[in-house]
């Protein structure tokens, strides 16, 4: 049964708000459509009495703060009380499937069968977890959005809480919504100063009671293979097809290790995008690992594949770009824990036991730690992302928008 009625509505109205980012736009953000949301939080903090509500229309990013409540306990002895403590969770959603007319379906008390005929728990065995549980779906057609849109319904709850409970005690709270997460840019241009927090989470996907700190280190790779045309008929000794190169290049590349042959801290090579012909081919490939030696070996061997070919089709014939986008957040946060032991601890309070597993991706909080703010993330409830099989269960978001209050109203004791 659901609990927080307004939680869900909340969520339910952001997710008919279509989001969905773009690569290759050139604008800030990548869609203008983001805006719609962004307006809608502006709006709402504001009307909920919070402070400091500023909308960077330039960049789409919204930050707002609740300010401390002190325990009379607590007041004037514990200076960790008075730390900021935010909460940042993204506004897009992926270009992978469509965010447009989302039309989400409920499966109240969830017996465990497909009634949708699109969620089979022998295709998605997560789902036999969530038995007499409500869970909210797609129609099919669209993903659910619950990939953020979940974590920034937690997080608007969270706030509305402190703002109409005055008399509960809290650490001042920092809250921020981002746009473009899904293609790597989320916090280009991020505040951090208008932020003010330097302890935050990212509320941003998984099973509730994850508590992630370590994610790959990332890379995007471009490969350009420039062929040479000559009509079939008298092509032999000098024709290049790049296309045929192309298939080559990533032939060079290990088979095994590719996203649907690895699992845990097993990282890969992935094949984004390809389009050809005899003359130009171009191929976007993302490198991931959690390792830092091994993610510097696999950028090294993506460059060798291009060295490799050049020398059998002349020199230029390849040109792979390879550029950094985001680094495991572990490398900072195992000598500074204290926001997961934070966020362990709320947890247990709820009577759930908290999980830590490397992060398969990263979020904004990669980046964030690098730019100091400690950042590790939390699950939503959510499920099956960056497709149209996404689901979310409404008690496990119940559970994420409490820990998000108990969180913030840690003394550190």
């Amino acid at each position: 049964m659901i609990k927080n009625k307004a939680l869900i509505d909340r969520f339910l109205r952001y997710a008919a708000i279509d989001t969905q980012s773009s690569e290759g736009t050139g604008t800030v953000p990548s869609t203008m459509k983001q805006h719609d949301l962004a307006k809608v939080l502006y709006e709402e903090l504001l009307e909920m009495g919070a402070s400091e509500v500023v909308y960077d229309r330039e960049n789409c990013v919204v930050y707002a703060k609740i300010p401390e409540v002190p325990s009379l306990e607590n007041s004037g002895e514990d200076p960790y009380a008075a730390c900021g403590i935010g909460f940042v969770s993204h506004m897009d959603t992926s270009m992978a499937c469509s965010g447009a007319d989302v039309k989400p379906r409920f499966l109240y008390d969830y017996d465990g069968t497909d009634p949708l005929g699109m969620l089979s728990p022998e295709e998605f065995p997560e789902l036999k977890r969530h038995i007499g549980e409500d869970l909210i779906a797609t129609d099919g057609n669209t993903l659910l959005g619950a990939d953020d849109k979940a974590g920034v319904a937690e997080i608007m709850t969270m706030a509305e809480y402190f703002l109409t409970h005055p008399e509960v005690p809290h650490r001042p709270v920092c809250i921020a919504f981002t746009s473009d997460e899904e293609i790597g840019c989320g916090v280009d241009h991020f505040d951090v100063k208008q932020f003010g927090a330097h302890e935050a989470y990212t509320v941003d996907g998984s099973a509730f009671g994850a508590v992630e700190y370590e994610t790959f280190n990332a890379a995007a790779a471009r490969i350009t293979v420039t062929g040479r045309s000559i009509h079939p008929g008298s092509a032999k000794g000098l024709m290049k097809n790049a296309s045929i190169i192309a298939m080559e290049y990533n032939g060079l590349l290990p088979e095994k290790e590719r996203p649907e042959h690895t699992e845990g801290r097993e990282g890969f090579y992935m094949l984004m995008d390809m389009h050809s012909n005899c003359e130009k081919a171009f191929m976007k490939y993302i490198i991931r690992d959690h390792d830092d030696r091994i993610f510097e070996e696999r950028k090294k061997k993506a460059a060798e594949a291009a060295e490799t070919l050049n020398r059998k089709y002349g020199e230029g014939t390849v040109k792979a770009e390879i550029k950094d986008t985001y680094y495991n957040m572990a490398r900072v946060l195992k000598d500074h824990m204290e926001p997961v032991r934070t966020a362990e601890k709320a947890i247990r309070s709820l009577g759930r036991t908290p999980v830590s597993e490397p992060v398969r991706g990263g979020t904004d909080g990669s980046r964030l730690t690098f730019m100091g703010v400690l950042c590790p993330n939390l699950g939503t409830g959510g499920y099956n992302y960056h497709s149209r099989f996404e689901y979310a269960s409404v008690q496990e978001m119940e559970l994420c928008a409490e820990t998000l209050i108990r969180i913030a109203g840690d003394s550190g004791q």
